[in-house]
């Protein structure tokens, strides 16, 4: 007897079937995929209801965006008080207080002793596009860095930063030159040794032209994939030695997620700049680009910007934000719902072969599915399979990696146990069928 999933019709719904007719229809169609086909009627917490009364569990958290869960109330309140007073004027026309706000918050919270100052934006793609403008317009330098397995987003620069071709950079090209892709050395993956990394480097490009290193503290869309220990202290200590910037993408893995209000934390690494989205302002459209002052100082007015960065609602929803991950302790809970998320998997991998790893950090947890244990080869229809069941009994989670074949939790930091542990059971018969 499940106490919060709740299942009343066929999935999809009469009613949802109705809408997806118009959808069809009406939305462009690369924009027509979704992980469910049903339409959301109403959010709270980790409780999705569709347009048929069907009530699921959500461990998907909007990609990531709701680390405090669908309509906190608190965020809600913030966001009406700040529409019914104004809701843009552009910060470089008319100035506001939030803006500045938001800034001092995000600089004061920045690992590291130097000095920070802060750009807004609009989502995670832009503030990557930012964090190489900045770093290509202090250094002088033109080539970039990145990483296999690596997702930064979709605008030109960062599709070419992308790994994975389809479907993100299809017959999109020509791309952005001067990019030049590392291997990730993860726990699980790893194709070379982290004493080689110096020698491919300089193989590939010769550092001295290279503005920045962009790289995820653990890969998001790429698999959830951890660092090999020492493998980030090897990229600063070449990111150091030959002028380049560390640029730590933390849109997936920031705002607590891991358990540290950033990722890079968990190696007392101190970036040179660091990207955040996503969860910063729970899912309304804001970005971040926190970089050392001297760096952003040293940049004409004007260089960078734009009409809609920083919006009064965005600032005031991720000042509550940060708010609640400070005085709720969100942070302790990421680590606690880790555990039992780690823990229910790892169980699950000792009785289903299919499943070939477990990893993450605080509530940042996937599942790695394969067809044979040494070949690691991926289970990809297996995985969409178990996708599906969840879906049809009512939990929703969201697959990774460039072969689709990882189950990836980005729950709400509010989920209880009782709710997180009826999704993990559904979980468990979706792989048991496999």
């Amino acid at each position: 007897m499940k106490k919060f999933i709740f299942i009343k019709t066929e999935i999809p719904g009469p009613k949802s079937k109705e809408i997806a007719l118009s959808r069809n229809q009406f939305v462009a169609k690369p924009m027509s995929s979704s992980l469910t086909p049903s339409f959301i009627a109403h959010g709270e917490g980790s409780l999705v209801t569709d347009l048929d009364g069907n009530r699921f569990i959500d461990l998907t958290g909007g990609w990531g965006c709701l680390a405090l869960g669908h309509s906190h109330p608190s965020v809600v309140a913030a966001i009406t008080k700040q529409a019914e007073k104004f809701t843009h004027t552009d910060f470089t026309a008319v100035p506001y207080a939030s803006f500045v706000q938001l800034c001092e918050k995000l600089s004061l919270l920045a690992p590291g002793n130097s000095q920070k100052s802060v750009a807004l934006f609009n989502c995670g793609a832009e503030a990557v596009e930012n964090a190489v403008k900045i770093a290509k317009g202090y250094t002088g330098r033109s080539g970039i860095v990145v990483f296999e397995n690596a997702f930064h987003g979709r605008t030109l620069l960062a599709m070419s930063m992308t790994h994975k071709s389809f479907p993100y950079k299809y017959k999109f090209g020509p791309f952005a030159s001067e990019i030049y892709r590392l291997p990730f050395l993860s726990q699980y993956h790893s194709s070379i040794q982290i004493d080689d990394l110096e020698r491919v480097l300089i193989n590939l490009v010769n550092p001295e032209t290279v503005a920045g290193v962009v790289i995820e503290p653990i890969q998001g869309e790429g698999g959830f994939n951890v660092p090999k220990n020492g493998f980030l202290e090897k990229i600063k200590e070449l990111c150091q030695k030959y002028g380049m910037f560390f640029i730590a993408d933390e849109i997936q893995c920031g705002m607590g997620r891991t358990g540290k209000f950033f990722a890079v934390e968990h190696w007392n690494i101190e970036p040179d700049i660091i990207c955040l989205a996503k969860a910063l302002a729970s899912g309304l459209p804001l970005s971040a680009v926190i970089s050392r002052k001297k760096i952003t100082d040293a940049l004409p007015i004007g260089t960078i910007g734009g009409t809609y960065v920083g919006n009064p609602l965005g600032c005031q929803a991720a000042l509550e934000v940060i708010r609640i991950i400070q005085e709720e302790d969100l942070l302790s809970k990421a680590v606690n719902i880790g555990k039992i998320i780690k823990d229910a998997f790892t169980s699950m991998k000792e009785k289903y072969p299919i499943i070939g790893d477990v990893r993450g950090l605080g509530a940042m947890v996937a599942m790695e599915l394969v067809k044979g244990q040494k070949s690691k080869e991926p289970a990809t229809e297996e995985t969409e399979k178990i996708i599906q069941y969840c879906v049809q009994n009512g939990v929703l989670i969201a697959p990774a990696g460039l072969n689709k074949n990882v189950l990836r939790v980005l729950v709400s930091l509010t989920i209880s146990t009782e709710q997180l542990e009826e999704a993990l059971s559904v979980l468990e018969e979706g792989i048991a069928q496999i």
